[in-house]
């Protein structure tokens, strides 16, 4: 953890009780999520040598983990911090889309969304990791099975179709849009349909227009709005810009080891900004994934009556659990809550 400013520290002091309830709430909760679907898998072995055949390693395999990424780690994470969670989106034709779905069901999760798409595999990132005795393990290369082709039409309407006629069950939908193809025109239009709905997307935010909630990076935001966001002006000139952009009602940028900003508008159309700094700057091993959870966390705050700021200390504090973790990870209740627990004692102390 890391020493808080005061006037924040009194803030977090003062909404202890409300974060615990609300975190309390979670499980109140039902979100439908729309999204790009990826299967990680994480291949491990051990070194044994160089092969004759090529100057390359020769691992032993050890173990192979498979684990909800993309578009499905924020419907994972959603599930693993309580919620009723469905899912919209599509999959190959193949082993890994089973066993995406088989993840799921185990979870807890209503599949029945999940379309099959027989023209394309399912999205599958595969980590192969190499250790020799004694030492850390570390990637060597990454092996994606994807197309950049589009569904067909006829998928994307029964997808839409899917969602409006199960939108009005949840109390949210969220659109977690990795640019592999299935949030198209006909299936963003459906998501919209909710008058709460939150997009994480990596491009094209205008594509997105009038949704509750926007939660871009850096990186996505200078993208969006063709700037280079290097200091509090241009941060606040990014966050008027993209309001203005997606006629959203409220953005959230993410800042990794800066924390998060907050903006909407007030009174008389004036911006109104606050900042959440980082929980944690030192225990980071791997931020993959990280905006899912914040997603998620923000998500089911704001659905059991959380303010803006509330929800997104919440999201913060759910992200900086999952970076001390390698590879795409989830967290849960009792964790947020302990850790809470902990950052208030520390400061204290």
């Amino acid at each position: 953890m890391m020493t808080l400013e005061s006037s924040f520290f009194n803030q977090l002091e003062a909404a202890a009780d409300t974060l615990m309830k609300h975190l309390d709430n979670f499980s109140r909760v039902r979100v439908l999520v729309v999204g790009d679907l990826t299967l990680d898998e994480f291949l491990t072995g051990q070194v044994e040598r160089l092969s004759r055949e090529a100057p390359v390693l020769i691992l032993r395999h050890e173990v192979t983990q498979q684990i909800p990424g993309g578009g499905a780690n924020a419907v994972y994470n959603l599930a693993k911090l309580g919620a009723a969670v469905s899912v919209a989106g599509l999959v190959g034709k193949d082993d890994q889309g089973e066993t995406l779905k088989g993840i799921f069901r185990e979870a807890g999760i209503d599949t029945t969304g999940i379309l099959t798409d027989p023209d394309r595999p399912t999205v599958t990132k595969t980590r192969i990791s190499g250790h020799a005795r004694q030492s850390v393990t570390q990637q060597i290369v990454r092996v994606d099975r994807k197309s950049d082709d589009l569904p067909s039409l006829e998928l994307q309407l029964r997808l839409a179709e899917y969602i409006e006629q199960h939108r009005d069950n949840v109390d949210g939908v969220v659109c977690s849009d990795y640019g592999d193809g299935v949030l198209t025109s006909p299936v963003i239009g459906a998501a919209l349909g909710h008058g709460f709905s939150v997009v994480d997307a990596q491009v094209d935010l205008q594509r997105y227009q009038g949704a509750m909630l926007f939660t871009p990076n850096v990186p996505e935001a200078e993208k969006a709005v063709g700037y280079t966001i290097a200091n509090e002006e241009s941060l606040r000139r990014a966050g008027s810009d993209l309001l203005n952009l997606t006629k959203a009602k409220r953005v959230l940028i993410t800042r990794g080891e800066e924390g998060m900003s907050l903006f909407e508008w007030g009174e008389n159309h004036t911006l109104q900004v606050s900042h959440v700094p980082p929980f944690n700057v030192l225990d980071v091993f791997d931020v993959t994934g990280a905006g899912d959870t914040v997603v998620a966390a923000l998500t089911l705050a704001l659905s059991v009556g959380a303010s803006f700021w509330e929800a997104a200390v919440l999201g913060n504090l759910a992200a900086s659990l999952v970076v001390r973790q390698f590879g795409t990870a989830t967290t849960s209740i009792a964790e947020m809550k302990e850790a809470l627990r902990s950052l208030l004692e520390d400061e204290v102390s």
